[in-house]
């Protein structure tokens, strides 16, 4: 019998969300903004959409996470042929033992990278969806489990869109945050190629160097130390009054639902953790309204017409909405 995780102090929580972020940034050359938001998704326990084009590290990022608490890492290239249970698995029946035996998918892990993930047909991303959602994984009628803990980390290129399926509102409501990737500095880029071309083969930077911080078992902890940060009544009308001014917003065709309200404060407690702090500012749901809003929300036909960005609307929604000073 699985035993519940014991408590720990928020200092022990903080010196293990540093030490974290320390040994990813032992293989992932700058980009500390998106480690930053993809611990803040681990520590809320949600689910990640990537954009960025191809090379900019998103795997040797997801398996850095992967070792940081020495989770098990699986990864799907999804592709229009992928079917459902190429994620889930399926039953096979054994001619020996005269019975069918359940192969578990891709989606029994810890760490799930959903390569590409709009190149998959509906009825694929559905399945993934069920795993998200429901944190069970259904074969042959039979539900299993997740595992504890279980993310989600989806990837999209921004450029390629032949032979792609837009992702469905209520599939992309499910992602807590999506994370943009760019292109490092030239400083960055210097020591990357420094890194990957001096005493290795290969082109690529692997994980050995990452040192556990903690266990899968461990991460629970970390999560519930989490949404036990201290949230003023102000913040939380604070974060509730940025997702519906969205449905007001001019600038957009629709806003975004109450489970952008629910995922702002959760993600703004985890950053407030990452930072070290006890208590969740205005400050911290500010830094977070972007990853969290920018793909629940839609740009009106003119507005893409004047070349506007989401990302530029929703920072002009914020500049428009008071923060309380506490």
């Amino acid at each position: 019998m699985t035993q519940a995780p014991q408590d720990i102090s928020l200092s022990e929580a903080f010196a293990q969300v540093q030490h974290m972020r320390e040994q990813i940034a032992k293989v992932m050359v700058g980009q500390q903004d998106v480690v930053d938001q993809v611990l803040v998704a681990l520590l809320a326990s949600g689910h990640i959409l990537i954009e960025g084009v191809p090379g900019l590290g998103k795997t040797l990022l997801v398996k850095s996470l992967a070792q940081c608490f020495q989770g098990l890492f699986g990864r799907v290239q999804f592709t229009p042929d992928l079917m459902p249970s190429d994620i889930t698995g399926h039953a096979l029946y054994d001619m020996k033992q005269e019975q069918f035996k359940i192969r578990r998918g891709p989606a029994f892990t810890n760490l799930l990278l959903a390569d590409e993930i709009n190149r998959a047909p509906a009825k694929t991303q559905a399945a993934l969806l069920e795993v998200m959602q429901e944190k069970q994984i259904t074969i042959e009628g039979k539900a299993f489990p997740a595992l504890t803990p279980f993310m989600v980390l989806a990837t999209q290129n921004p450029i390629e869109h032949e032979g792609t399926y837009p992702l469905p509102e209520a599939e992309l409501d499910r992602f807590m945050l999506k994370i943009l990737i760019h292109y490092p500095t030239a400083e960055e880029e210097v020591l990357l190629v420094k890194q990957v071309t001096t005493g290795r083969i290969q082109d690529t930077l692997n994980v050995d160097a990452i040192k556990p911080v903690i266990q899968a078992s461990e991460v629970p902890r970390l999560q519930k130390i989490t949404c036990d940060i201290q949230v003023d009544d102000a913040v939380f009308d604070y974060a509730v009054r940025i997702a519906r001014s969205t449905r007001e917003w001019h600038s957009f065709s629709h806003g975004a639902g109450p489970r952008a309200s629910i995922a702002l404060v959760r993600a703004a407690r985890a950053h407030a953790l990452l930072q070290q702090r006890e208590f969740v500012t205005p400050d911290d749901v500010k830094q977070m309204t972007l990853p969290v809003l920018r793909h629940r929300v839609a740009l009106t036909a003119e507005m893409e017409i004047e070349g506007l960005n989401i990302d530029d609307a929703l920072t002009q929604l914020l500049n428009e909405v008071d923060a309380p000073r506490l």
